[in-house]
């Protein structure tokens, strides 16, 4: 039954390919920034109504959330399939996330077109501004998957691998304040901001020499003064603060923050310091993992293995993998001398490589969703796999990011 199940997802698939490609160019050709995708939102979400799914929007006090969900008798087991649909500052889909929605959706409606044969519930989940905001951690942090069994998802990239991880990461916004004055008339008399945060940017370059070697920092200075003869009495500046883990991350945030105190101390200054998110470090589920890697040899697809020395980056399905078993796998869109975050990525991802790239993604997560659901003992397995690798006591899990934390000092 369940051979017969995945030619019929396949076939299916197949069958309304015109239409997902359809939403896929039109995803890529009208780009939304983080938490203002309503287009794109309404286009995935429309299309699952279309085809049965009660829909919900406005999912965790999220605009541009959404749950489509189908069920069948039990309330368990219950499989989401995620969708990410926000695009880059002046790049575009340069990420890929019109296939990764476009995939997610053809992989929804797959399973949606043999309902009777699946017990549980199907969740097609809306995730909003994966690049800038933390949709998913947003929703982790308000219960949308508490009630799940697990949770799948594919990203474009330069081969097929199904069980990379990602390293944590924080977003760090620090403001400095100051007092303006005459530049050359009376500078005795003004506190430049802007120094306090040119300090904060040298005393974290000092850090670094004492730092692990997977330690990421990165910063922009997003104001620094009005004109060049006024003494600056506001700057601000935006960090990125990655690690291999979370607690690694959150104990180098720790530093950083005495950094931009000491940067305000020494220039008379006062900061405000806002944590405003934390990405976990992404754990893929080893059973759904083989799973999926199965479907994709079924599909005639090569499956590689993460290098040693993978360059990894960060996403908010990280802090989903912690909480319920799950898989941010990896289908093959490009050359691997194309990154993504690029104009070549971007290109592909509005071409025939994205449309292949999403179609080989709907089949294999709606191949891999048929398993979970007639095979439930292999959701008891990666349920305890799951709690094996995680500590649901870890410290970012009781930080409440999302309740704009702020530090004065």
């Amino acid at each position: 039954m369940t051979v017969s199940l995945k030619q019929q997802v396949q076939n299916y698939i197949g069958d309304i390919a015109d239409e997902l490609s359809e939403i896929s160019h039109s995803l890529h050709d009208h780009p939304e920034l983080a938490f203002q995708e309503h287009r794109s939102m309404a286009l995935l979400a429309d299309a699952a109504e279309r085809h049965g799914f009660q829909v919900q929007r406005g999912v965790a006090g999220l605009d541009t959330a959404f749950i489509a969900r189908s069920i069948n008798g039990a309330e368990h087991p219950a499989i989401a399939i995620l969708a990410e649909y926000d695009a880059l500052p002046g790049l575009g889909h340069a990420c890929g996330h019109n296939v990764i929605a476009t995939s997610a959706l053809g992989a929804a409606l797959a399973l949606q077109s043999v309902r009777e044969q699946l017990p549980g519930v199907i969740e097609l989940i809306g995730t909003p501004a994966e690049e800038k905001g933390g949709g998913k951690a947003i929703m982790v942090e308000r219960g949308v998957f508490d009630d799940l069994d697990a949770a799948m998802m594919i990203h474009p990239g330069n081969k097929n691998m199904v069980d990379k991880g990602s390293i944590a990461s924080n977003a760090m916004v620090f403001e400095f304040f100051g007092k303006a004055a005459h530049a050359a008339a009376a500078p005795d008399q003004g506190i430049n901001a802007l120094d306090a945060c040119i300090q904060t940017f040298n005393c974290i370059n000092a850090l670094r020499q004492h730092l692990p070697p997977d330690v990421r920092i990165h910063g922009i200075i997003t104001h620094g003064g009005e004109a060049s003869n006024i003494v600056p009495a506001y700057a601000r500046a935006e960090f990125g603060v990655r690690a291999a883990t979370s607690d690694v991350s959150l104990d180098v945030v720790e530093k950083v923050k005495r950094c931009a105190k000491a940067g305000a101390l020494a220039a008379g200054a006062t900061v405000k310091i806002q944590h405003l998110r934390h990405y976990a470090h992404r754990l893929p589920n080893p059973t759904i993992a083989k799973l999926f890697a199965d479907n994709l040899r079924l599909l005639g697809q090569p499956v590689a293995r993460p290098a040693a020395n993978e360059r990894r980056g960060s996403s908010d399905m990280g802090n989903v993998s912690h909480v319920i078993p799950a898989i941010h796998p990896y289908i093959a869109m490009v050359p691997e001398d194309v990154g993504a975050h690029t104009p070549r990525f971007a290109l592909a991802a509005g071409g025939e490589a994205g449309d292949r790239a999403w179609r080989i993604g709907a089949q294999a997560l709606a191949m891999t969703a048929v398993d979970l659901f007639l095979n439930p003992e292999s959701l008891t397995q990666a349920k305890a796999e799951l709690a094996a690798m995680t500590n649901p006591n870890a410290r970012w899990r009781r930080m409440h990011f999302f309740s704009n934390q702020v530090e004065d000092a």
